[in-house]
């Protein structure tokens, strides 16, 4: 690369010389067209200036000269505007053209107000003469090129051109001064100030030319029409005779100046052509240079270029197999073999990391490193599935057996409570451990979630919901700080009442657990638009919006549970329960300045029941029955309630209704 830069640059050294005469040549297709645009404007400059001086408008010939002038316009601003000429232009080149077609476009407006007379002689002539030194100032544009000798003849030939124009203004001028007729003071000198810019300009386009070309030189010093021209000038110098009657008359003026323009003209495209043909050697000397300075580093470039594959391309082999192997681990086998573990399917390391052979070199060496790598890689994820699948079955089996333990606990306590010769006092404490009981179990349902198995509590038949709310809340410990408002005849689908009331139990103690003690909790429910909306509002302290943000989507999107994830387990376990049945869930700041936990069940799982099985959200105990913890009324003896005035303690918090 380096050796090709160096190339490169000794290459467009040579070359740029070329470039900007291809770049002349390519301007050369706008620069030509202009050139009979320029005759055309003059012509026509010409024609307006003697019709608006002698006030004879001849409509069918001003009209054949404007369509002459259009034509030659519509090539110009075609040539100005296309791709090549803007690509091969500078910047400067760019402006000009713009301005030059901008120009030309105006022509028509200055043609309208010479047709309704609002301009006069001179108005019209600096109008065109302004659109004409346009097109001059295209041409000096052209004259950047690196060859300083060329570029100051091509300047010398501009320079001369611009003569011509002089010339060709001069004549709009007097012309129009004749064909009024009579020359006044301003008339006279207007035509003194430009007779001598002309003169000025003439002399010193000479003495660039006599260097530049001299058989350019000898014409315009020998042409007999310039001679005729300048004793017109003098003529018109000399003033004006009897009071404001010119010396001469316009036939003779025109006879001067119209030869002259023409062989002005003439004498300018031979030079022009000339210089042209100076431009030809000069691009072949830069064709030579380029062939033997570039020539000779091309062949050198190219050579490397050879050696670089030829002796590069079993390193390069090697690599790309070296690349592709790591490729293959990182984004197909490794991500692979973690799926089918995670599905539970086995992986033999042996077969998902086969060796690769990359040689016995450095990158051999590199290769086996590799190896090592990709199957340290796919054992440490093989070992790290089975440990997380062993916890998966240890909590799995451990749940298990303690829920198995507090079913039969609950059914002895169930037995116990219903006997008729039990103490109010013994069946205090049985309620209390039938409470305590309750929450073993949940707990143990929980590890049962985090092991992904589904526990065994299921229903056949719907549940009305303020039985779900109610049973969730004898799950909680402090369930006398929980406050049941009035339920709808809504139900809950039998096959997600064991989880819902989980869920609710989980949000429920959260509440409990996080708000002062003398605070109550309060569950209510209500129908929405796409399901069944239960929320859960507390009076503690809250979160920071931030918190909540993050709790909300984790709740959301739970990730996978690992050994981190135990310090917002119960967050876990609401998740998963969540996703399982399409619940939504999300926490919210409470206008008592604590938390709202919203749970909103979807509609396929809610059932409409009767008014006549509508539950109320509180009611007290029947006479001589104790309300449980979990919500099961257990009708006491006669001789123990006649004994006992008021229920027992715990009897003091809502009264719950068992669920089926």
């Amino acid at each position: 690369m380096s050796l090709s830069a160096l190339w490169v640059f000794a290459a467009w050294v040579t070359v740029r010389d070329g470039v900007n005469l291809l770049f002349v040549n390519t301007l050369d297709s706008v620069v030509g067209p202009s050139d009979p645009l320029l005759v055309e404007l003059q012509a026509e400059r010409r024609m307006t200036v003697t019709m608006l001086a002698s006030g004879r408008l001849q409509p069918a010939e001003l009209k054949a000269q404007r369509a002459r002038t259009d034509k030659e316009r519509a090539v110009v601003i075609e040539k100005a505007l296309s791709g090549s000429v803007r690509r091969a232009g500078t910047d400067e080149m760019d402006e000009r053209l713009d301005t030059m077609v901008e120009l030309l476009r105006e022509l028509d407006r200055d043609r309208r107000a010479v047709d309704a007379g609002a301009v006069n002689r001179g108005e019209a002539i600096d109008a065109y003469s302004d659109v004409i030194e346009s097109i001059f100032h295209m041409y000096e544009a052209t004259t950047s090129l690196d060859d300083h000798e060329f570029t100051q003849d091509l300047r010398g030939q501009i320079l001369t051109n611009r003569t011509w124009e002089l010339l060709s203004k001069e004549d709009a001028t007097i012309a129009g001064v004749l064909a009024s007729g009579q020359v006044g003071p301003a008339d006279q000198a207007e035509i003194a100030q430009i007779i001598g810019a002309r003169r000025l300009n003439f002399e010193r386009a000479l003495v660039d030319l006599e260097t530049s070309d001299a058989q350019a030189w000898r014409e315009m010093r020998a042409n007999p029409h310039l001679r005729a021209v300048r004793g017109q000038e003098d003529a018109l110098l000399m003033g004006p005779r009897k009071g404001y009657r010119p010396r001469i008359g316009a036939q003779e003026w025109q006879a001067a100046a119209q030869p002259a323009l023409a062989t002005m003209r003439q004498t300018i495209q031979d030079a022009g052509d000339r210089l042209v043909d100076r431009a030809t050697p000069i691009a072949a000397g830069v064709v030579l240079r380029l062939a033997l300075a570039g020539g000779l580093g091309l062949l050198a470039v190219i050579a490397s270029i050879i050696v670089s594959i030829t002796t590069a391309r079993a390193l390069v082999r090697q690599l790309e197999r070296l690349r592709n192997a790591a490729l293959e681990l990182a984004e197909q086998r490794l991500p692979g073999v973690v799926e089918r573990l995670g599905h539970g399917e086995k992986v033999d390391v042996a077969a998902e990391a086969p060796p690769l052979q990359f040689g016995s070199d450095e990158i051999g060496q590199v290769g086996r490193a590799f190896n090592v790598v990709q199957e340290t890689a796919i054992r440490t994820a093989v070992e790290q599935a089975e440990l997380r699948r062993g916890i998966r079955d240890v909590l799995l089996s451990l749940a298990r057996r303690t829920q198995t333990l507090v079913h039969r606990q609950l059914t002895m306590l169930d037995t116990m409570e219903r006997r008729r010769d039990i103490e109010t006092k013994e069946l205090e404490e049985l309620f209390r451990l039938d409470h305590l009981a309750t929450r073993m179990r949940r707990n143990a349902e929980n590890l049962i979630v985090l092991s992904g198995a589904l526990p065994a509590r299921g229903w056949r038949n719907p549940v009305p919901m303020v039985d779900v709310v109610r049973a969730a809340v004898g799950e909680v410990e402090d369930y006398t700080r929980v406050t049941v408002l009035p339920f709808g005849p809504i139900g809950l689908a039998g096959r997600a009442v064991g989880d819902v009331t989980h869920l609710l139990a989980e949000l429920i103690e959260n509440a409990v657990s996080f708000s002062p003690p003398d605070t109550v909790v309060q569950v209510g429910g209500h129908l929405v638009g796409n399901g069944f909306a239960i929320d859960i509002e507390d009076r503690g302290l809250g979160m920071t919006d931030e918190k909540l943000t993050e709790i909300n989507q984790r709740i959301a999107d739970p990730p996978d549970f690992n050994l981190q994830s135990s310090v917002q387990l119960g967050l876990f376990v609401v998740s998963k329960l969540a996703e399982r049945y399409g619940l939504q869930v999300m926490l919210k700041r409470s206008a008592y300045g604590g938390t709202t936990a919203v749970v909103v069940i979807p509609s396929e799982l809610i059932v409409e029941q009767p008014d006549d099985r509508r539950v109320p959200a509180q009611r007290p105990a029947a006479k001589g029955a104790v309300t449980t913890p979990n919500g099961l009324e257990v009708r006491q003896p006669a001789g123990v309630a006649a004994a006992t005035a008021a229920p027992a303690a715990p009897a003091a918090g809502p009264a719950l209704v068992a669920v089926p």
